[in-house]
């Protein structure tokens, strides 16, 4: 059990920050450092795929017009506003690292605010010589800290390519991750549920790419209204490496200050463990089955954002497959690339099977957090008045992973009817080119399985592994890294759909070797002790 000490003449409201602060460091020594890695290594890696795509000034400026001329491409990159590398560099990571960096925020927030005072371990923190606000600030220091690592690291990255871009750069990323770390304060008092502030936190960051990405499909310069309304759209009208706005700063500097303040006022004025909008009482009679109806009630919200966020991926992806084979042209880099991503089918092929495996890297990520939610229920002691009836561990957990795992068929399986829809043609082909990165996925998922059940400790290591398949799948193409390492992942090995081949072999290995960690995972989970 850990101590929390506070030194003599500390201020009440936030006594005992610093050890909150610590501690909170310490329990997402791993989860931070991934974060921080992938958002980094995604920009930096950047530079030089571009050089090897559009290595002279003319095939940089042809590519400005060409994006200029897509409002597909700009609604889901945003405009380009310089022909440079650390230009183009900007356009093309900018708007998604701003995203990734406050996914990281709303967890790191989300974690050590309501997710402490759910599980009770916040009111016995407060038993101590602790302010009121300390936890509060804490995880608000615990994200600041980690955006400030990322900032440094991506300024220092890209120094080379400016050192005025670069900073912009780098400190428009952690400004978006601060909004919303501040965002997720306020609905953490709002909300009495850690999965509820989670989920309505990440649909404010969707709507923010919604209409960043509306607004920039209207306009070529990143000035329609839409954009303005947008954090996301106030990072890339930062505009590193092309003449920097500085003054763009100042709106996330504000929004951090006022939403922090707001977060602040409400913290003060209400009770641990309460809200203030508190959960509907529930029904006079139980209306739930099992243990498998109490998994749907406890997921349901996600699997439906996930799905409506994968089939409007879908249709966006699908939208731009026309105009993908004007934006590569000639470029035959741009077109190894796709190839190595995609398959040499074709051109058109090829990059609706780039996407198709983007989806399913981002899909792991899904099975992941499904996953790990017997985790939470575990080291919550929510999961303790449920097997004390007459459930099974197995029981209770299958309840749970079928939803992790058809979740991610059923997401994927939306996605293709997307890209049905997007592109208006080859529905059967799309549909089976999403549903065969399933088998993948579901090894991903595998994996949180069996170190949740056989090392329950580090469980939270299954980010990591969902990030690096992330990162190799993501970036390995680009920066034309040996077969060998790409083969690490299991998306690595495949079929490329659609225009491929399909290969029931890999398919099928990849599906026993799901099969194989979940039963592991589950007989470790049977033998050993709760909470342990």
């Amino acid at each position: 059990m850990t101590t929390f000490a506070v030194r003599p003449g500390s201020s009440r409201q936030l006594a005992g920050t610093g050890t909150l602060l610590r501690f909170a460091l310490r329990r997402d020594r791993l989860m931070i450092p991934v974060w921080i890695a992938v958002d980094t290594l995604m920009v930096l890696s950047m530079p030089g795929t571009l050089e090897g795509l559009y290595g002279t000034p003319a095939e940089r400026a042809d590519l400005v017009r060409q994006v200029g001329g897509n409002s597909s491409l700009r609604a889901m990159v945003g405009p380009v506003f310089g022909d440079s590398l650390g230009a183009l560099t900007a356009w093309r990571a900018g708007v998604y690292a701003g995203a990734l960096a406050a996914v990281m925020s709303l967890l790191v927030v989300v974690r050590h605010t309501r997710d402490e005072e759910e599980s009770g371990r916040q009111e016995l923190v407060a038993s101590g010589m602790v302010g009121r606000r300390a936890s509060l600030t804490a995880a608000l220091l615990a994200a600041a800290v980690a955006n400030a690592v990322l900032a440094l690291l991506v300024t220092a990255g890209l120094a080379g390519q400016g050192m005025a871009g670069a900073l912009a750069l780098g400190l428009g990323i952690a400004g978006v991750g601060m909004v919303f770390a501040t965002m997720a304060a306020i609905v953490a008092q709002l909300t009495e549920s850690a999965r509820l502030a989670r989920g309505l936190t990440a649909a404010v960051l969707g709507a923010a790419f919604v209409l960043r990405a509306a607004g920039d499909s209207a306009t070529k310069d990143g000035s329609s209204v839409l954009t303005w309304l947008s954090p996301l759209g106030w990072l890339e009208n930062l505009r590193p490496y092309a003449g920097e706005r500085w003054w763009v700063l100042a709106l996330l500097a504000g929004a951090v200050a006022v939403q922090g303040a707001v977060a602040y006022a409400l913290a003060g004025r209400r009770d641990i463990g309460m809200s203030f909008l508190p959960a509907r009482p529930g029904p006079a009679t139980g209306r739930l089955g099992g243990a498998g109806a109490l998994a749907w009630r406890l997921q349901r919200g996600s699997v439906l954002g996930w799905g409506i966020g994968f089939f409007l991926a879908g249709v966006v992806y699908g939208g731009m497959t026309e105009g993908a084979a004007d934006l590569v042209g000639d470029n035959e880099n741009a077109r190894r690339i796709f190839e190595r991503m995609g398959g040499r089918s074709g051109l058109t092929d090829a990059f609706l099977a780039s996407m198709v495996g983007m989806l399913g890297l981002v899909a792991a990520l899904y099975v992941v957090a499904s996953v790990l939610r017997l985790h939470g229920e575990e080291t919550s002691g929510r999961a303790e008045p449920v097997l004390a009836g007459a459930v099974g561990r197995l029981r209770w957990a299958a309840g749970h992973l079928v939803i992790a795992f058809g979740g991610s068929a059923l997401i994927m399986l939306l996605a293709g009817l997307g890209f049905a829809v997007g592109y208006g043609r080859e529905t059967g082909p799309i549909l089976g080119a999403c549903l065969v990165q399933v088998p993948a996925v579901w090894v991903i998922g595998g994996v949180a399985v069996l170190l949740h059940g056989l090392l329950p400790r580090a469980a939270v290591a299954a980010w990591g592994v969902a990030g690096a398949v992330l990162l190799i799948g993501w970036v390995g193409p680009a920066l034309d890294v040996p077969q060998e390492v790409l083969d690490v992942s299991p998306f690595g090995h495949l079929p490329k759909l659609p225009g491929g081949e399909m290969a029931w072999g890999p398919v099928l290995v990849l599906t026993g070797l799901a099969a194989v960690l979940v039963a592991g995972g589950l007989a470790g989970l049977r033998r050993r002790d709760m909470s342990a």
